[in-house]
């Protein structure tokens, strides 16, 4: 099966929280679960953060983000991330770990 453009960026993104060591887990989107949940779903030391992947300049849709506003008043991180800015979770992975 071939490769869509947004498993592209989901394949670079697994391969940057593999490497900083994040647990994640990837809903799957069913009848039975909630809709808009972001495509990954992150603990970066006992953080929360959801990380949205989109390509080929792919938009939110306004449940997306309404979840990922969720999220942040609930306190977690968020961030919507595709093939152009991609390169940017590895700094922000580093940010989140920092001491507060």
């Amino acid at each position: 099966m071939a490769s869509t453009p947004e498993s592209k960026v989901k394949a670079k993104i697994k391969a940057i929280l593999k490497e900083h060591r994040v647990y994640y887990a990837m809903p799957i989107g069913t009848g039975y679960g909630n809709a808009g949940v972001p495509d990954f779903l992150c603990c970066v030391d006992g953080r929360f953060f959801a990380i949205e992947a989109k390509a080929n300049g792919g938009k939110t849709t306004a449940l997306q983000d309404k979840n990922l506003r969720d999220i942040e008043i609930a306190g977690g991180v968020t961030c919507i991330l595709n093939e152009d800015n991609i390169s940017v979770l590895g700094n922000y992975l580093k940010f989140i770990k920092e001491p507060k």
